[in-house]
């Protein structure tokens, strides 16, 4: 997997600082205070750090970077100055760190953080540079070769104390490369197999991995999950992982969309934009980063994450509009449209997850409908929740991490646009109101009294331009929400 950039946390010195190579980064205070660290560095550059921050277009509260190049005084090629704002906070922190991030050059990088703010927004600002120095190159003949490798050393007056602040945050930024890996790989690479086996192999970090293949999904009756794959060459296939680092309680789930590539099947997608659809396993790669890092943190949390891995392809052997499955819950399922999919999986996933495990919640996630980003655009998730304590959670992790969604609405009326003439249900009510009644199908695997909350990330899961947390392609969204959510519940 892509490796993040190795941070290293030492005692600020100031001595050396004339001395050392590559980028110096120094923080600047809310009012345009320099720390030691860079009253020093501006003593070496004769006062020029001061007549940058003093000018008009350097203003902390836009959490901004001003450069220096080749400083004289100085070996280092670069001095950034960057602020966390006049008001700081986890928001602020992480703005700052993609902007320090953005102006980075490679090789070394020292950040000099002493006396600025709490150890807590420290590790956030550092956190957040790392994620966006992601870069996913294993493809390009050139690139990886070519650039150096980046070490960053952040120098700090308590430099053991914040290096325990940060390791959530870097377990955190494994398992969110590790999410933008998954999506971002092709699907001649990632089919079923291999996203199995990379799975599997997070056994050796202390997850309990079990894979279960089409053999035994037949024997279990998951005919919804199966039926959207019977057209492809790669075996359909359910993973659960395990990490139960709490008590006796029962476990929170979280079960994700695999289907690794799109065509839509006999309800074939357009030509434009197909290319996308290997991004339609972001579900199943959100889960999977999730429990990659409570494994690397060692969460004191019980968590299982389960996925259905399918590949949806038009062939002879493919499932038919109008064909008629049954799914593992026992309802059967009028097969309207096979591009509406990715719920038929979860129909069974989920009702595996409840009849397994018994959890005290379930949080789904898929990259579900294009209605959902006609709702709200790219901006934000969509979610649907039946328990309003299970909610404010969710929403109370989102706000701290800056994983922005929005509540849609469970209502009767979606039932009814889902009722089929010769199945109990069918798999899609049409244009109108199409990520309400996804969920409304979803609810119908849902047990009376479960909490549960169905996240639509088909708008989030990839971004076409740079953010302040990610170049362009997969962003990892919902890791850090989830992995706070989960953190928020351990004992």
């Amino acid at each position: 997997m892509t490796t993040p950039a190795a941070v290293h946390f030492a005692g600020e010195d100031l001595s050396s600082l004339a001395s050392t190579a590559g980028t110096i980064v120094v923080l600047v205070g809310a009012d345009k205070v320099l720390s030691q660290a860079g009253d020093h560095v501006d003593g070496l550059t004769g006062g020029n750090l001061r007549r940058v921050i003093g000018a008009d277009g350097f203003k902390p509260s836009q959490r901004k970077t001003q450069s220096i190049t080749w400083p004289s005084g100085m070996v280092a090629e670069k001095v950034v100055l960057a602020s966390l704002g006049t008001s700081p906070d986890r928001a602020s922190a992480r703005q700052a760190g993609g902007a320090i991030a953005s102006a980075l050059a490679d090789g070394q990088v020292t950040i000099c953080t002493g006396g600025v703010a709490s150890h807590e927004l420290i590790a956030e600002m550092i956190c957040a540079a790392v994620l966006r120095l992601y870069s996913f190159d294993d493809y390009r003949k050139a690139t990886a070769k070519d650039r150096k490798a980046r070490t960053i050393t952040v120098t700090s007056d308590a430099p053991e104390a914040l290096a325990a602040a940060s390791a959530p945050f870097a377990a955190l930024a494994e398992g969110v490369y590790f999410t933008r890996d998954l999506v971002n790989e092709p699907a001649n690479t990632l089919n079923t197999d291999e996203f199995a086996a990379r799975l599997a192999a997070m056994g050796e970090m202390g997850l309990e991995v079990e894979i279960l293949g089409e053999a035994e999904l037949e024997e279990m009756g998951a005919r919804a999950l199966l039926g959207v794959g019977q057209g492809s060459v790669c075996e359909s296939k359910l993973v659960i992982m395990k990490w139960m680092g709490g008590g006796d309680e029962a476990p929170l789930a979280l079960v994700g969309k695999g289907v690794v590539f799109d065509t839509g099947g006999i309800s074939l997608k357009p030509a434009s934009g197909m290319e996308d659809m290997t991004m339609d396993m972001g579900g199943a790669g959100v889960v999977s980063g999730v429990m990659r890092t409570l494994a690397l943190r060692k969460a004191k949390a019980n968590v299982v994450g389960i996925v259905g891995l399918v590949e949806n392809m038009p062939d002879a052997a493919a499932q038919r509009p109008g064909d008629i499955v049954t799914s593992m819950k026992g309802d059967t399922i009028e097969i309207i449209n096979t591009d509406a999919e990715g719920r038929l999986v979860l129909a069974d996933a989920l009702w595996y997850t409840q009849e397994t495990f018994k959890p005290s919640g379930i949080i789904d996630l898929a990259t579900l409908t294009g209605a959902i980003i006609v709702g709200l655009s790219k901006s934000m998730a969509g979610h649907f929740c039946n328990d309003e304590d299970l909610n404010a959670e969710y929403l109370a992790a989102c706000e701290a991490t800056g994983d922005k969604s929005w509540r849609m609405p469970l209502d009767e009326s979606y039932h009814k646009q889902i009722e089929s003439t010769f199945a109990d249900v069918k798999n899609t009510g049409g244009r109108n109101g199409g990520s309400c009644t996804a969920a409304a199908f979803l609810e119908k695997f849902i047990k009376d009294d479960m909490p549960w909350i169905h996240i639509d990330i088909a708008g989030v899961t990839t971004t076409s331009s740079a953010t302040h947390l990610a170049p362009k392609g997969a962003t990892g969204w919902g890791v850090a929400a989830l992995d706070q959510l989960v953190r928020r519940r351990e004992t």
